[in-house]
């Protein structure tokens, strides 16, 4: 068993915002970049004494809480790797899509009235930025989203626990932020298991040189070793636990003597970067995916791929690809 099943809880919390909508807002089929991109805009005004157009440079880059949250700066060196960017302490986790469905390409509507509601996943450092965050969405939200502008005004936040129950953490009657037990704890593996499932909700974009990986490319050593690093870094960047790095190798050899089943299939979303002022596409696998092994060998990777369902894992995780839930057999 992986010491991470047997750790202290972990500084990491999912949090549901809610949403009253003032203006009817039309969502691209994937809101996930488009929220990022309102909330950091917000975050950075909040934050920034400076106004320089770059945080490269800027004398107050290692106390801003800008930085510290949305964008990281990577370390000159590590064990691991080179890093031009490291993994963000977030997660944006947009209004579920229905992938599987064929209007999966439209547009979701909200009329004035109804609630927009995302989750957001925070780690470590973030966690004590949470009021922070509130007003960022609540400015987000207020100056509002899409081309448009449609604007809504944030009614309460919730912490949801590991069973998804949610719990009281601020609204805007009473914003005075309430005690929650921010953190995760790992639980064992349930006995008698023999296999797992992750049924993949949002495209999981593995690379390999650069180039993403196609349904029949996968392996369950590539998809525990991706989830297992990104889990580790996050740890180690944003939490001070640099503890998790130097089992990633081993944890990457036992997925070796995994088997897999795959019901998976390519997935393609349409985003516009206003960075690059082009549309881009958000592609990766969906799907089913089966692991099976020894009792040891999953008992070994199970931590690391349950924590993957609050991390994500993949490319632009931080806006919500790579999502997952994960099922015993």
């Amino acid at each position: 068993m992986s010491a991470l099943a047997a750790t202290t809880p972990l500084p990491i919390a999912r949090y549901r915002f809610s949403a009253r909508v003032v203006d009817a807002l039309a969502l691209p089929p994937y809101a996930g970049s488009l929220l990022r991109g309102q909330f950091g805009a917000a975050l950075r005004h909040l934050a920034c004494m400076t106004r320089q157009p770059s945080c490269i440079g800027c004398p107050l880059r290692d106390t801003c809480p800008y930085p510290r949250i949305f964008e990281a700066p990577a370390p000159p060196e590590h064990a691991l790797q080179r890093f031009s960017a490291i993994p963000n302490a977030y997660v944006v986790e947009p209004p579920s899509p229905a992938i599987e469905q064929e209007n999966a390409q439209v547009p979701q509507v909200l009329e004035p009235g109804q609630t927009l509601a995302f989750h957001m996943v925070l780690t470590g450092n973030a966690l004590a930025q949470l009021p922070l965050i509130i007003v960022a969405w609540e400015r987000a939200l207020r100056q509002g989203l899409t081309k448009n502008r449609s604007r809504a005004e944030l009614t309460d936040v919730h912490w949801a626990d590991t069973n998804g129950v949610l719990h009281p953490v601020w609204n805007a009657d009473q914003p005075h932020l309430q005690a929650h037990a921010a953190s995760l704890q790992v639980p064992l593996l349930p006995a008698a298991t023999r296999g797992l499932v992750l049924h993949i909700y949002t495209p999981l974009r593995l690379q390999h040189q650069g180039h993403p990986l196609r349904p029949l490319q996968l392996r369950p050593r590539t998809l525990v070793s991706a989830v297992a690093r990104r889990a580790a870094l996050v740890l180690e960047f944003h939490a001070a636990q640099p503890q998790w790095g130097p089992q990633v190798p081993a944890i990457t050899a036992i997925a070796e003597q995994l088997t897999d089943q795959r019901a998976l299939h390519w997935f393609d979303w349409k985003r516009y970067s206003s960075r690059q002022q082009q549309e881009m596409t958000l592609g990766g696998v969906v799907g089913q995916w089966q692991l099976h092994g020894s009792a040891q060998a999953l008992a070994s990777v199970w931590p690391w791929l349950w924590l993957g369902q609050w991390l994500h894992v993949g490319k632009n995780a931080s806006f919500g690809l790579g999502g997952y839930r994960l099922q015993c057999q």
